[in-house]
């Protein structure tokens, strides 16, 4: 039996979630933590991740100790402590400061399709990275990243093209990613086998 289901996340132990939705056949790596985030179908985070305020599409691959959606401090105030907005955690008298958290929530990072977000790297709130892009390890991604990029470094710039652009225009539009189950499997061995111009041109990309 698959150890992936459609019904519901594979979750390993010491894991961490808040207020998260995950579509079919997702997993969630040891010591993971998710919170007010959404993962699609098929997407994965491998151990210690921190995923926060994100979308997240379907067939992401985010390597261990990823950031998403790292949230950040107050720095036009006195002081940038959470003391400020986690107050409740230190005087009986004070409550948390709500408004500063909405405002954390609403800046969101979006994750495109079949992307991958390697090891240690992060991407910091409000950035999008298009369908097929791809993030080195290590990297600090702080502007939106191209489809079927690749970036690498801090700040994380442009490497080079995963595809070239007229094939990476042709995969979005295929949209494999939105294929059933079932003829996901039916077309695994090209999925092998072929490179990504010969399976273009075999399902009419």
């Amino acid at each position: 039996m698959p150890r992936l289901s459609p019904d519901a996340p594979f979750v390993h132990p010491d894991c961490e979630i808040t207020d998260s939705t995950f579509g079919a056949f997702t997993e969630v790596g040891r010591g993971s933590r998710i919170a007010h985030s959404a993962l699609d179908d098929y997407s994965y985070c491998d151990r210690y991740a921190d995923i926060a305020n994100a979308r997240i599409g379907k067939f992401a691959n985010i390597a261990a100790f990823a950031r998403i959606g790292a949230t950040d401090h107050p720095l036009d105030t006195a002081a940038c402590h959470h003391f400020l907005y986690r107050s409740d955690d230190y005087w009986d008298d004070a409550g948390r400061d709500e408004d500063f958290f909405a405002r954390r929530k609403a800046r969101v990072a979006t994750i495109g399709h079949d992307t991958w977000i390697g090891a240690g790297a992060m991407v910091k709130p409000e950035v999008s990275l298009g369908d097929g892009a791809v993030v080195a390890a290590g990297a600090v991604v702080t502007k939106d990243v191209a489809p079927y990029t690749i970036v690498a470094g801090t700040p994380a710039a442009v490497l080079r093209p995963r595809q070239p652009p007229a094939i990476a225009e042709r995969l979005i539009a295929l949209a494999w990613w939105d294929w059933p189950h079932a003829r996901l499997r039916d077309t695994l061995a090209d999925f092998r086998a072929l490179p990504a111009e010969a399976f273009l041109e075999k399902y009419g990309g």
